[in-house]
């Protein structure tokens, strides 16, 4: 870890106060340890944030844990346990509900830095999942080991190091950490990434994280220079309504999604794992299109909208509204999942069997909107849904929990649970695509 305590005392001046995020994992005591080793050097005012995520037995033991090793070490330690995650998917809700109580932390003690763990795995892993998922330029960079925001510093001292690094050091120490087992399951995609790709790459160049580390330097430093341009380009093209669409459609294609992707980025900013390359697709697919009026729906209750000559993007005001893409399988408010299947016998309204040549993909499942209308299979013309629901006798305070799948252009395909469209294939039919709706 010499190289990473290099460039601690490189960065840090006398008296500088830091918030650690600090789980009680390896690489969170591996930071906060040599955070300690500095802290009488300099005379540090480290703050420890541990959030309890409550998904887990251990969650409690590990909690204690943080706790004794401040008290042990005259920290100051900050605690919070979750317990409501709301309608959003959970990984999503936690991730900004530590990230929150992490600034707040930041503003009250007035620090200079908020420090992570995240080392040379983790934006290898990052890195990977964004080029196989589709990202912007930015996404595709991973992320950064400093980044400015407002009034403070988010750093990753470790990402120079990797996870066996990190683990050496802390056991040729006797330093106690706890594992979560959780980063075992091939449940989660990170895992399987973990798992199955990094050892490969591991084994053709032990330091090939260095080489990520650099690929990533060099798409911030492209993007960075692109975000220049385009900011400029966009002070040019748009007023108080929004972005001209008559001057977007004069842009070259490269250019046209430079822009929507900078559109996004201002919105999610480090939150790029929410929106992809399809995302821009649509959004782009909506520009150029002949319609005077449209609006797609975008993670995080965000829309695009086209409105005459103007895009824009705007926060929807309906509290649960949401619409994801639909790869392999999307987790949903209701804690039930629409999943891709290989294979799944019966013909319930859990099920429906779809031919990718009938429809346009990327498949997509969102909130029911006002006026929203299916050609039910088996019956000629269309249907509200508002109707369909009342037919089944679908109570109206669990009508917003059923989730509507469609295809890119919209066209309702399937309310799970309750009724299939036209487009729905019988079990000796020609089909290439099976949707089951589940539990979790």
């Amino acid at each position: 870890m010499k190289r990473v305590l290099i460039y601690l005392r490189t960065l840090l001046k006398e008296k500088d106060c830091i918030v650690v995020a600090t789980s009680g994992g390896p690489d969170s005591m591996c930071l906060l340890h040599l955070l300690c080793e500095l802290k009488s050097e300099l005379n540090l005012k480290l703050i420890v944030a541990h959030v309890n995520h409550n998904l887990r037995n251990e969650s409690r033991v590990e909690a204690s844990f943080v706790q004794k090793t401040c008290e042990e070490n005259n920290l100051i330690y900050e605690y919070l346990e979750l317990k409501d995650y709301g309608n959003d998917n959970i990984e999503q809700a936690a991730r900004l509900k530590r990230y929150n109580f992490f600034n707040e932390l930041v503003h009250i003690y007035h620090a200079k830095y908020l420090m992570t763990a995240h080392h040379g795995d983790d934006l290898m892993e990052t890195i990977l999942m964004r080029l196989t998922r589709g990202s912007s330029l930015k996404g595709y960079a991973g992320f950064k080991k400093e980044y400015e925001k407002d009034n403070y510093t988010i750093i990753r001292p470790l990402i120079t190091e990797t996870k066996q690094e990190i683990m050496d050091y802390m056991d040729n120490l006797g330093l106690k950490y706890f594992i979560d087992e959780s980063n075992f399951s091939d449940k989660y995609t990170r895992n399987r990434y973990r798992k199955n790709i990094l050892p490969f790459l591991k084994k053709e160049d032990p330091n090939v994280h260095h080489k990520y580390l650099k690929f990533s330097e060099e798409l911030i430093n492209v993007n960075n220079f692109l975000e220049t341009y385009i900011s400029n380009l966009i002070k040019d093209i748009s007023d108080e309504k929004g972005l001209k669409i008559d001057k977007l459609k004069e842009l070259d294609n490269f250019l046209l999604k430079k822009v929507v992707e900078y559109t996004l980025n201002s919105i999610y900013i480090n939150d790029l794992f929410l929106v992809n390359d399809k995302h821009t697709d649509l959004i782009i697919g909506m520009i150029r299109t002949n319609k005077s009026s449209s609006s797609i729906t975008l993670p995080g209750n965000y829309q695009a909208i086209k409105s005459y000559n103007y895009y824009k993007i705007e926060k929807i005001n309906k509290e649960n509204a949401y619409e994801y893409i639909l790869e392999d399988e999307v987790i949903l408010p209701n804690h039930k999942a629409i999943r891709k299947v290989a294979k799944k016998e019966g013909k319930s309204n859990n099920i429906i069997r779809l031919n990718s040549k009938d429809i346009i993909l990327p498949l997509k499942v969102r909130t029911k909107k006002n006026g929203d209308r299916m050609m039910v299979k088996n019956l000629n013309g269309t249907k509200k849904v508002k109707n369909i629901f009342i037919d089944e006798k679908i109570p109206k305070a669990k009508r917003d929990e059923i989730p509507i799948v469609t295809d890119s252009n919209n066209t309702i395909l399937w309310l799970p649970g309750v009724k299939k469209s036209k487009f729905d294939v019988e079990t000796n039919g020609i089909y290439d695509i099976i949707l089951s709706y589940e539990e979790e």
